[in-house]
């Protein structure tokens, strides 16, 4: 049966339907098959409508909604002016800037496409100005982007917390640790590279204009605040500490800095319900796709015939691994997620792996996948925002891939970067 719903995703994909034809198209065929006709299709219906029905995906239309609010408003650019004012002028600092605002402004919306557009937009010409090439700002723009989906809220976390039913607060504090850990290795690639091409530092700034740029970048630095401190306080659950965003985000940039006018939210509301309506088909039709292949025990086969079980617990995260990352250069991240999560769920639940060590690996391969070539979802969204060609694009990202991949090999190896703050917060 696996072949038949492969190829006729395939062949849907191929005649250009979008991605969640394919997974309720798949999902008929596997049910057709399963039960000799369509005569019991209310049961397909009501695992459609069981995907949407977890309670914690609330969170999702929420971090959306904050993510497109602080997209258009001042907390972007307030946090880069801090990171600027302090690492601005070592070498590489432009650079080093670039990756930690990335991942201060990941700590706020959970999106990786958002952090390119919002980071992206005002860090890539300065440092075109200041002597980078071009390849190798997009690379790094693009790339540190990938953090955002690691740093909490992660979109991406949520939805693998759902599907495996894996606890989405011990997720967010897991991711933080890789995060910063690919944060430290791209800023220290930065400062070798600006060393190598001779790129000139920028003016170092005086304490005043630092203190000057603390005090503005206070309101938006609340954000990790109410996600992270109010998750492991246990004043809010996730889905509370997305709505508290919204909340904060509204306040902020509507109220407080007044860079946004508020006949702008129907706008901003309209977007955010498009986005959430396109995630929300895909999770009812993965989670519809995935119970057809769980009921054919189709997971099961493909597990014993690859032998994955028998390379125990290592070769476990290690099959994962490839799978999502390849799979992510040509799909969707979140339908990936989707789809993969289920057939391995046999291999994690019998060699006894720790679900949230293997969500945050799957969520850094998710992130890898989605910035490298071909079909990497945030280089088209590079290509439509800096208007530059797809090869240029993607012309310096194989360095940057190989340190996410070593970050991947050292997650496997010393599954702890992930799980001390886990066990810190949590046991």
């Amino acid at each position: 049966m696996m072949a038949i719903l492969l190829i006729t995703m395939i062949v849907l994909l191929l005649l250009g339907f979008p991605m969640m034809i394919p997974l309720l198209v798949a999902a008929l065929v596997g049910f057709y098959l399963s039960f000799d006709g369509f005569g019991q299709m209310n049961i397909l219906v009501q695992q459609l409508m069981g995907g949407i029905r977890p309670a914690a995906l609330i969170a999702v239309p929420m971090f959306i909604l904050a993510a497109d609010i602080m997209t258009r408003g001042e907390s972007a650019t307030r946090l880069t002016n801090m990171v600027m004012a302090f690492i601005g002028h070592i070498k590489g600092g432009l650079a080093v800037s670039t990756a930690a605002s990335c991942t201060l402004f990941g700590a706020v919306s959970g999106s990786t496409q958002a952090t390119v557009v919002a980071v992206g937009s005002p860090l890539r010409p300065r440092m075109l100005k200041a002597g980078y090439k071009d390849s190798f700002t997009l690379a790094l723009i693009i790339n540190s982007s990938d953090i955002a989906f690691l740093i909490p809220p992660s979109i991406g976390m949520i939805i693998y917390g759902v599907i495996s039913g894996t606890s989405i607060g011990e997720l967010f504090i897991a991711g933080i640790g890789p995060g910063l850990l690919i944060l430290l290795l791209f800023s220290i690639y930065s400062v070798i590279y600006a060393s190598w091409m001779k790129v000139p530092t920028e003016p170092k700034a005086t304490w005043q204009e630092r203190l000057k740029s603390i005090q503005q970048a206070l309101w938006p630095l609340g954000f990790p605040v109410i996600i992270v401190g109010g998750i492991y306080g246990g004043v809010f659950s996730p889905t509370e500490a997305a709505a508290a965003c919204v909340l904060y985000a509204v306040i902020l940039e509507f109220v407080i800095f007044r860079s946004l006018q508020w006949r702008d939210l129907y706008k901003i509301a309209k977007s955010t319900g498009l986005i959430t309506a396109v995630v929300f088909i895909l999770v009812a039709a993965g989670n519809g796709f995935s119970w057809i292949i769980s009921f054919a025990q189709i997971p099961q086969t493909i597990i014993s015939h690859l032998g994955i079980l028998e390379a125990g617990p290592t070769g476990v995260l290690i099959a994962i691994a490839v799978a999502f990352f390849i799979a992510c250069m040509f799909v969707d991240p979140i339908v990936v997620i989707l789809v993969l999560t289920p057939i391995f769920t046999p291999a994690i639940a019998a060699s006894g792996l720790d679900p949230v060590l293997v969500g945050v690996l799957i969520t850094l391969m998710v992130a890898i996948g989605s910035a490298t070539p071909p079909f990497g979802c945030d280089i088209f969204t590079a290509i439509a925002v800096f208007k530059r060609p797809y090869w240029e694009v993607i012309r310096g990202t194989p360095p940057f891939v190989l340190i996410l991949l070593l970050v991947t090999a050292l997650l496997i190896l010393f599954p702890q970067i992930a799980l001390f703050l886990r066990d810190l917060a949590f046991r």
